[in-house]
């Protein structure tokens, strides 16, 4: 997925971060000033529902114009973890069973 409150918010006349972060907190959506930054500029790890319901009604928009798929990023059927890990040039580590008693496991 792309993040893209910084152009749906441009499309609206919001040319900055602070003056999204004032309308929010009108709404009840109190964000710090890092928290913002991270949302105005960059691609955040997680947000919640709550909060993007808020940023939408703000903004008058919907979920899709904020997040876009990118279907085109999404591994294809068959690729695994290890065989993309390959492809990025990332050793490949073996997965080894252990026992949850800390005791070694017989020999194969």
């Amino acid at each position: 997925m792309r993040w893209n409150l910084r152009l749906a918010a441009a499309n609206r006349g919001i040319w900055k971060a602070s003056e999204l972060q004032r309308m929010l907190a009108e709404r009840g959506l109190v964000i710090s000033a890092g928290k913002m930054s991270g949302l105005w500029s960059g691609r955040p790890a997680s947000i919640k529902l709550d909060d993007l319901n808020v940023i939408c009604a703000v903004l008058g928009c919907q979920v899709g114009e904020l997040l876009i798929p990118e279907p085109d990023k999404v591994p294809q059927a068959g690729q695994g973890e290890q065989s993309m890990a390959a492809a990025a040039g990332a050793p490949v580590l073996a997965v080894v069973p252990r026992r949850r008693d800390g005791r070694s496991l017989p020999p194969a």
